[in-house]
């Protein structure tokens, strides 16, 4: 049976999160995720940054750098053949910002909304649909009792 860790206890800021308290928050919310899918994410590198770069709002098509909460850049490992060498890392880009933006506007629990982005990042890295990405945050909303 795979172990998981208790959910941190709730936070309450006064202020904006740092960059570093929101990538403390997205490594604990990794650690609530099912082991067998942890496992194959520790080669994925998670980066916080206030804002996405120009060339991917550009890339993306995006109105504002606020529309995109997080990113991730890599080939899929159902992409990935046998023989795959890997040019550059895979990445998990969490956007600072437009996360608050969103925890703001919405009231939801920002450890919530980190994990439910991280997440969701974390299943295009596996090649995964939306429903199984659903699925997923479902088991680490139930194990982190949130």
């Amino acid at each position: 049976m795979a172990s998981y860790r208790a959910r941190p206890p709730a936070r309450s800021f006064t202020t904006a999160p740092t960059l570093e308290e929101i990538e403390e928050i997205a490594g604990e919310a990794l650690a609530s995720i099912p082991e067998d899918f942890r496992r194959h994410t520790a080669n994925v590198h998670i980066h916080v940054d206030d804002f996405p770069t120009e060339d991917v709002e550009k890339t993306m098509g995006l109105e504002s750098p606020f529309d995109i909460l997080g990113l991730y850049q890599g080939v899929s490992m159902a992409e990935r053949s046998v023989d795959h060498v890997a040019n550059d890392l895979d990445r998990i880009f969490l956007y600072r910002r437009p996360i608050l933006d969103y925890w703001c506007e919405t009231g939801e629990d920002l450890v919530h909304v980190v994990r439910h982005v991280l997440i969701h990042e974390i299943g295009h890295h596996f090649g995964l649909s939306d429903e199984d990405m659903d699925a997923i945050e479902a088991q680490a909303e139930a194990r982190a009792g949130g």
